[in-house]
């Protein structure tokens, strides 16, 4: 899609593999659209095209009321870069211009807030504050249209700093009042009505506040893994803070949050929703939050876990015709490549993993989060904690671990690393005072964090590049020391050399080794 003439072949073909890839802007009626909209195909004249709905918005058009550009998939561009631009996406998904302003994000990427403004503006045309403000309004509409919260706690909750300015953006984005929107809602708030349009994040219960929970659909693109994907999470379910209800295909997984304003409890289904071409889908989740300014985040934060902005396409069309791994990908179209709902939360986990079984690792971390993590302010069912904050363990005795001290020393080195130099209002700021520390927040330096880890006692290769391919969601992760990789090589009858063919996409590849592999493999790696 390097071309206007070649978005405009996939919109005149609604190919939905480039929904949320790029939008385009009719100039006729002064909306904007994801490609694959159901609506008659505009003009080639009249369409105007644009990276981001935050662009599109600045040049002055509308969101369209048939298609809800604004709830589709991220671009998978920003999982797969690594430069100023793409990590700033990712910063900026996870909340942090909301929380610190232009100048927090600037200072988490090492530039001015001038430089960011100029590098954003030039690629995706528009700059922090109107990304971030398209967001907002994104999260307000979900809150309209899913819960029946008083405009006036919607306005707070999605970020924006007043009324006045959240019934502006609402007006200029939607074309229509705040309560305009909640009532144009499909079926009407309480109704199981039609449902809404494929991929969107609506739904059709309702909450009555933030324990009532906030219903979602979390849309994706292409096929998706759901199976596979559950049981990844189920065998590393750490006690307290996860846990896999049900039986297959219909599992629920659940899990506590640790966020900015609170904490939250999510659910998320495996069955999928979708249309019969298999190209819009989406899963459908449930957020409980006891403050509800960090929705934003909180969904962010799950679409890594689940690797929903993911480009299954690019993916297959790499990986598929590999000889080794071409039957994998047929048996298990879109495999995704999990990710992390915290950073800090996976490196530690990763060292309680060195040299033991999953199984091993599980009870080793529900040790952990028993002993040192935060209860929760209600128990929800089987969740009753936090994961363990990095500085709770930095001196902590660990004795219920039962591990060789040189373990233990490494997770107190790793955990101090974590947490060191971050005064209040600065998490994961490199640089903020103290010694340097590893960095693993969304949008971190994926190169320095490897560095970071590897300068600490007892951190290897595999530690650093699993906490790379999960905690950052670097797509492009190898591990061929691995004893599970060893076994699904060998299965798929390929030497360790063959993964330079699979870039940029072996994080996946991995992954369906993994699947390849024996079982007593798969119990192997963490």
């Amino acid at each position: 899609m390097t071309t206007e003439d070649s978005r405009y072949e996939a919109v005149r073909s609604r190919d939905a593999r480039f929904d949320g890839v790029f939008f385009l802007g009719v100039t006729s009626t002064g909306i904007y659209c994801r490609p694959s909209c159901p609506a008659v195909t505009p003009k080639r004249e009249n369409v105007r095209f644009h990276p981001t709905a935050a662009s599109a918005q600045g040049a002055g058009f509308r969101a369209c009321r048939r298609c809800r550009p604004d709830a589709v998939p991220g671009s998978p561009e920003w999982d797969v870069r690594a430069d100023v631009v793409g990590r700033a996406m990712r910063m900026i998904g996870d909340g942090v211009v909301d929380r610190e302003g232009v100048a927090g994000l600037a200072a988490r990427l090492g530039y001015s807030a001038r430089q960011v403004q100029r590098q954003l503006t030039a690629e995706l045309g528009a700059g922090p504050v109107a990304l971030a403000r398209a967001q907002r309004a994104h999260t307000a509409r979900v809150l309209l249209q899913t819960t029946t919260l008083p405009v006036t706690e919607i306005a707070f909750a999605a970020g924006f700093a007043s009324v006045r300015q959240f019934n502006d953006t609402i007006r200029e984005i939607y074309d229509a009042t705040p309560s305009g929107l909640r009532a144009a809602r499909r079926g009407g708030l309480g109704s199981a009505g039609p449902a809404p349009a494929a991929g969107d994040d609506g739904a059709a219960a309702t909450g009555a506040g933030p324990y009532a929970g906030v219903p979602l659909r979390l849309a994706y693109r292409g096929p998706y893994a759901a199976g596979r994907l559950l049981d990844f999470l189920a065998r590393r379910a750490v006690p307290g803070i996860e846990e896999v209800r049900g039986e297959a295909p219909a599992r629920t997984y659940r899990r506590t949050l640790a966020l900015a304003h609170g904490t939250g409890v999510v659910e998320v289904d495996e069955r999928t929703g979708g249309t019969a071409s298999g190209r819009h889908g989406w899963l459908d989740a449930r957020l409980r939050l006891t403050d509800l300014r960090d929705l934003t985040t909180a969904v962010q934060r799950v679409r890594r876990l689940f690797d929903l902005d993911a480009d299954p396409y690019a993916v297959a069309e790499r990986l598929g015709g590999d000889p080794a791994l071409g039957p994998l990908l047929a048996a298990d179209p879109g495999l995704r490549s999990p990710g992390a709902a915290d950073g800090d939360e996976i490196a530690v986990r990763a060292v309680l993993g060195q040299q033991v079984t999953v199984a091993a690792a599980r009870t080793l971390a529900g040790r952990l989060v028993a002993a040192h993590g935060k209860p929760l302010p209600v128990p929800d069912g089987a969740l009753t904690h936090l994961f363990p904050e990095p500085g709770a363990l930095a001196d902590a005795p660990l004795d219920e671990l039962g591990m060789p001290g040189s373990r233990k020393r490494t997770l107190r080195t790793l955990s101090a690393a974590l947490a060191g130099g971050r005064p209040p209002g600065a998490e994961g700021v490199a640089g903020a005072g103290g010694r340097g520390p590893v960095v693993l927040a969304p949008g971190a330096d994926r190169e320095e964090a490897v560095r970071a880890l590897l300068a600490l006692p007892g951190i290897g290769p595999w530690t650093a590049d699993y906490v790379r391919m999960r905690a950052l969601g670097d797509p492009d992760v190898f591990l061929p020391g691995d004893v599970g990789v060893r076994h699904g090589l060998a299965a798929v009858g390929a030497a360790p050399a063959a993964a330079d063919r699979w870039r940029p996409w072996r994080s996946y590849a991995l992954h369906h080794l993994w699947n390849a592999a024996r079982p007593r493999a798969l119990e192997e790696n963490t």
